[in-house]
Order: structure tokens, then sequence, then C-alpha cells
């Protein structure tokens, strides 16, 4: 294994799947997704965090990248979210910002699904 999972997707269409999902956990701050979708999440929202840490240009311009331009609150993009609110809420933390809670299995295919949070 590469160390990533591909999600019978092709590589665009991977990344645009853990763009769109990436976004929509830092403007809820969470979601229910599938199992395998929610292990590859952990590992890009973490890794989006620790850009909002750094706190510096170039990681804003490299968060801004993959981050979906979306508005989170009033006035306010889920990247101005990711750097105001997340950042400064695990400034003290060294990783480990997301968890997984496995649910009931999908209806109609019985997949198994999970729900993806930041942690408190």
């Amino acid at each position: 294994m590469a160390g990533y999972s591909r999600l019978r997707r092709t590589s665009d269409q991977r990344k645009a799947l853990l763009r769109d999902l990436v976004t929509d956990l830092i403007i809820n701050g969470q979601i229910e997704t599938t199992e395998a979708k929610a292990k590859e999440l952990r590992k890009v929202a973490d890794k989006m965090v620790t850009l909002g840490k750094k706190g510096t240009l170039a990681a804003r311009r490299q968060a801004a990248a993959f981050v979906r331009n979306e508005e989170a609150a009033e006035g306010q993009t889920a990247l101005q979210k990711l750097f105001s609110e997340y950042a400064t809420k695990y400034q003290d933390r060294n990783g480990g910002y997301t968890r997984i809670f496995k649910t009931m299995p999908r209806r109609g295919d019985s997949a198994p699904m999970a729900i993806i949070q930041f942690v408190e």
C-alpha cells in the first residue's frame, strides 16, 4: 500500500471528494460518511489544522489551495474559520484533532458508516 486508500476513484475525483469533505468538516464540525472516507479524511483534516496552527502566509496559501471557498458563517469563509477558530482551539495539542465514531450500516447497501468530528 502506498499510504492512502484509492476509494475506487481516479486521483482527480479522490482529491475533489476529500476537498469537499474537509471543507464541510471545517464548516459543520462533524459529518457522517462511510468509514473508509472518514479514515482518509482524518489525515487531510489533521494536516489542515496543523497548517492553521502555523499561521504563516505560506501555510495559509497551502490551505487555501485545498479548502474550498465556501461561506461558513455570516461573513466568514471555511478558510477563515480554520485559521481563527480551530488553530487557536488546538494550539496546545500536538495532533489527533479529529475522532471517528462508527455507526449503523447504511440502509441501502449496508456500507459501514461513521461520524467524524473535531475533538473538543
